[in-house]
């Protein structure tokens, strides 16, 4: 996970092809004192509440531009819930449902305890959010997950997830776990474009939905 208000100034070097990095060993069992540190922690926090209200604001916005009506929202990898209420006031009909790994905060808050790879509903939702949980899974792990997502979801995706990219250029290393695997964008891009078209800001909508953009408005091609 990443603050991307804080940008470190890196010394520009030859990249080499993009690989799957493991900048740590994951011993990650996302209990009480991970969250103390990179939620609750106002000294190394990687997001806050303003943030994520933004983000919320970001993707009600653009669906909403699009034309996508949003009744039913699934959250994964929830964490402490952080989208729950802007969701709430911005998307006021739409059912918020949180998926989250960590026993822990399914005992705290009430979520349902499951993972992306596998979580199975009847119903698709309108909206996924994957926001920072792909980083955590292995390489074939996250292919699964990205497979899952396109069945959970009828209309939209948000996905956001630290990059080979984000770790060399834009995050804040003293705040972003470690304990994750890196891989390049266009990794993720070549198995989301299977199923989803790109609207910008980390919005995709599946290529059955009709999305409604102005030619300028679209991403380019």
């Amino acid at each position: 996970m990443g603050e991307t208000s804080v940008r470190r100034k890196l010394k520009k070097r030859k990249l080499k092809k993009p690989v799957t990095v493991h900048a740590a060993s994951l011993s990650n069992n996302f209990d009480v004192a991970y969250f103390r540190k990179f939620y609750l922690n106002a000294s190394t926090r990687v997001v806050t509440a303003a943030e994520m209200r933004g983000r919320a604001a970001l993707i009600a916005g653009a669906l909403r531009q699009c034309q996508i009506p949003i009744r039913s929202i699934l959250d994964a990898g929830c964490g402490i819930g952080l989208l729950r209420k802007p969701f709430k006031e911005l998307l006021p009909r739409a059912r918020y449902v949180g998926l989250e790994a960590s026993r822990y905060l399914c005992g705290r808050f009430g979520w349902i305890q499951g993972s992306i790879t596998d979580f199975a509903q009847r119903v698709p939702f309108d909206l996924v959010v994957c926001y920072d949980v792909l980083q955590y899974l292995s390489d074939p792990e996250a292919a699964r997950a990205i497979v899952n997502i396109a069945k959970l979801t009828r209309a939209a995706l948000y996905v956001s997830a630290l990059t080979t990219e984000d770790w060399r250029e834009n995050c804040d290393r003293s705040r972003t776990d470690r304990a994750v695997h890196l891989r390049s964008g266009a990794w993720y891009r070549r198995r989301l474009n299977k199923s989803f078209r790109y609207v910008g800001f980390g919005i995709w909508v599946r290529k059955n939905v009709t999305a409604i953009l102005w030619e300028m408005e679209r991403p380019l091609r």
